[in-house]
């Protein structure tokens, strides 16, 4: 059986289109899982781990206005920050990641174990996942093979 990244692979080969990466609480683990299969060049433009403020000013350039409105640790959030990444690096695709691993409650109240993903391209798609779980190593984990499986359901016209 193809493994989830291997037909993301496929799938943007076959159509000549390129993705970015943009995330937070996977830590470079989307982008890691993407760069392990041998000729990811081809498709993967670049990525960015986007944990602070900071990072996500000097690297993306987006500023407390760009997102005054999105509540923290949500679709929409997620959606701005790929359609950002998408843009910045010039790809047809852009996923974004952001999330509260563990073992502790964000800042903003968020349990550990929730995730926002979302894919910006020509089929955009968003999910929330919730794993009820304080496992940290686990729940990025949990957290980057929802968002390859989300971008293969994107590349392949929508859910599944």
């Amino acid at each position: 059986m193809t493994e989830p990244i291997e037909t993301v692979a496929g799938q943007l080969i076959a159509r000549g289109e390129r993705i970015a990466v943009a995330e937070s609480s996977t830590g470079g683990l989307i982008s890691a899982a993407m760069l392990a299969l041998p000729g990811a060049s081809a498709w993967y433009a670049g990525g960015a781990v986007l944990y602070t403020r900071e990072s996500r000013k000097r690297l993306l350039g987006i500023r407390a206005g760009d997102v005054a409105g999105l509540e923290p640790v949500t679709e929409a959030m997620a959606a701005f920050f790929a359609q950002r990444i998408r843009q910045t690096l010039g790809t047809e695709w852009g996923i974004a990641e952001l999330g509260i691993a563990g073992p502790t409650k964000s800042r903003y109240g968020h349990d550990p174990g929730i995730s926002v993903i979302a894919v910006d391209g020509p089929v955009p798609l968003s999910c929330t996942l919730i794993t009820g779980n304080d496992d940290r190593r686990a729940n990025m984990q949990a957290f980057t093979d929802r968002a390859i499986t989300l971008l293969s359901q994107a590349l392949s016209g929508g859910p599944g």
